[in-house]
């Protein structure tokens, strides 16, 4: 008796994954503010990263110190879901090759991934993706540590494509205050916000060009943070305009009360993930051939996705119908 073929062999053998990651990475300037974000993720469970902040973290003068905390916290114990990646500084700032050399060569065992911010070109972004895997081979990990790019300046704007395309990037992260401050007040400061941030036109495209070359790329488009810290209704609604609208994948969170709202608001609706685990098992057991659902016609293109759409549910934490989770992922 054969054995059903999972989706991932089925619809995916020898291309790239996509990845799957968690739909909110939470960013934390502080030891104090680090831990109380690893104890809402054992609350809440793996649904979100948080992102250890060397950028706007450490104080001036304070960097390395601040570097070498934040490498302790990423091995230590408590990081239960080695979930916890690190922002290093600029690639114009004399400090960033020191938070590689401390972050990656102390802590790369445990390191979720590295993001670059404010790069202004590929070659750039290229510069530091090599120290980093550079420096973590010679601290013993054998696997690439996934990279992850902030555009936020013209320069990487008009590289997109390019910087979506280098070697071990996982995300392409939309940093819109930056962004917005790099017009010299042609975008106004209500552009911020929304719904200005959704709709003036020069923001409008910036991000619609991150999230098509991400995804051209196999890459996830991470949306910018939403500055409204408590409102669940307001911070909520961004997270869906940027998932419905412009294709975004995940967004980050700056405040412990936004983890919650932006991770509702990008998982699947539950009725496609209803239809999609019975076109699934019904496309295993066809050994994934053409099948009929409610008198639709379904084939690969439909099912893989679907699989995409499972996915993303298990990982925002969504209790999904139980054939598909024996099925699909295991009976967890």
């Amino acid at each position: 008796m054969t054995h059903p073929v999972h989706p991932d062999q089925a619809l995916f053998s020898g291309e790239k994954a996509f990845p799957v990651l968690a739909a909110c990475e939470h960013f934390a300037g502080s030891e104090k503010l680090i831990l109380k974000a690893l104890a809402l993720q054992d609350e809440l469970g793996p649904v979100f990263d948080i992102t250890c902040d060397c950028e706007d973290g450490a104080r001036a003068g304070e960097e390395q110190a601040h570097a070498q905390m934040v490498a302790t916290r990423i091995n230590a114990p408590d990081n239960r879901h080695k979930k916890l990646g690190v922002r290093i500084h600029d690639p114009s700032h004399p400090a960033w090759r020191q938070d590689v050399e401390i972050v990656v060569g102390t802590a790369a065992e445990h390191l979720a991934y590295v993001t670059i911010p404010k790069a202004t070109s590929a070659a750039q972004v290229a510069e530091v993706i090599d120290a980093v895997q550079r420096v973590a081979r010679g601290a013993g990990r054998t696997a690439p540590v996934p990279i992850h790019a902030l555009i936020e300046t013209h320069g990487a704007l008009r590289e997109v494509q390019a910087i979506a395309a280098l070697p071990h990037l996982e995300v392409l992260d939309f940093g819109l205050m930056d962004f917005v401050s790099g017009h010299h007040g042609a975008i106004p400061a209500s552009a911020m916000r929304s719904p200005g941030q959704f709709e003036h036109r020069l923001l409008a495209r910036a991000k619609a060009e991150v999230t098509a070359a991400a995804l051209a790329a196999g890459v996830v488009p991470a949306h910018n943070v939403c500055l409204n810290l408590k409102d669940a209704q307001v911070i909520g609604s961004d997270a869906r305009r940027a998932r419905d609208e412009f294709g975004f994948q995940r967004m980050w969170s700056i405040y412990p009360a936004q983890i919650v709202p932006i991770i509702e608001a990008m998982r699947p609706d539950f009725q496609e993930v209803a239809d999609g685990t019975k076109i699934l098992l019904a496309a295993q057991a066809n050994d994934w051939g053409p099948i009929q659902y409610e008198g639709e016609l379904h084939d690969r293109a439909t099912y893989r996705y679907f699989w995409s759409v499972l996915k993303k549910a298990d990982a925002t934490g969504m209790r999904l119908p139980a054939a598909a989770r024996q099925a699909f992922f295991g009976a967890r």
